[in-house]
């Protein structure tokens, strides 16, 4: 199989319960290298809990996950970050005392190669890969439009730099896979407009995305194929035309059975 096709995420009859309750009952969906995949779903719908579980934050009551063909069930958070896969918030959660190269360091504590007495006596090998990191960290801002920030504390960026400078950070721990979790969240539509082409670019750079958004002109726009979680379990999945006049879908957002697409999209 090409392995631009092949499957960098394989998710299969995952599920979470709560005592009583099933926050996601047997979801299944996979996501290929190279694509930009998109979880919608009404508010509690369970999106944020599917993330949850593949960034190891939770542990799924039944189901399997796969990453780059290994399961990665039971695996600690940091594991998972270190085989590749990184995630945002919907709250963007920088350290506003930090400078924005520093925040972006944070990222690369997984792939740090030095010990704790290279550490405390400020080693060779300590001062060599620190200013291999602190390249690093200029390039990936560089990579990403945001050099003109490197010394500047988060707080005082745009809104939308604040996520791109988040979104560094996730790049910085060699993620194959980035978790956006509601990217455009807060955002106006032209700082909107402006975070769709970002994340096309991440794409056409190599990287893989998946992500949660409740901004269905971005979700529309920048999809390869989309999924739906209604309630906690799957009600659709397809491409975005197939998933803007599903009836299904339509229902689960807006309660009613009739209604045009473009009156889908512009909810």
């Amino acid at each position: 199989m090409d392995t631009k096709t092949q499957a960098i995420l394989d998710v299969k009859n995952l599920s979470i319960h709560f005592g009583g309750l099933k926050a996601v009952d047997d979801v299944s969906f996979h996501v290929n290298r190279g694509e930009i995949i998109s979880i919608i779903g009404p508010n509690g719908a369970g999106k944020t809990t599917v993330f949850n579980m593949l960034t190891g934050v939770y542990k799924p009551t039944f189901g399997q996950i796969f990453f780059n063909g290994e399961e990665i069930h039971g695996l600690t958070p940091q594991q998972i970050v270190k085989a590749g896969m990184a995630r945002t918030f919907q709250n963007i959660r920088l350290f506003g005392d930090m400078r924005v190269i520093q925040n972006v360091l944070l990222g690369m504590h997984t792939n740090t190669h030095y010990n704790f007495i290279d550490l405390i006596f400020r080693t060779k090998k300590f001062r060599t890969i620190e200013k291999e990191k602190q390249q690093k960290a200029v390039d990936i801002l560089k990579f990403l439009g945001l050099e003109r920030y490197v010394h500047d504390y988060p707080t005082n960026l745009p809104y939308g730099d604040q996520r791109k400078v988040e979104i560094a950070r996730a790049i910085a721990t060699n993620a194959k896979l980035i978790l956006l979790d509601e990217p455009a969240a807060g955002m106006n539509p032209e700082e909107s407009e402006e975070l769709l082409a970002f994340i096309r670019s991440l794409a056409s750079q190599g990287f893989t995305i998946l992500l949660i958004e409740h901004d269905m002109n971005l979700v529309m726009n920048i999809s390869d194929r989309i999924y739906v979680i209604d309630h906690g379990r799957k009600i659709a999945e397809g491409l975005p035309q197939e998933i803007a006049t599903n009836k299904d879908v339509i229902v689960a957002y807006l309660g009613e059975e009739e209604m045009d697409e473009e009156e889908v999209e512009n909810a």
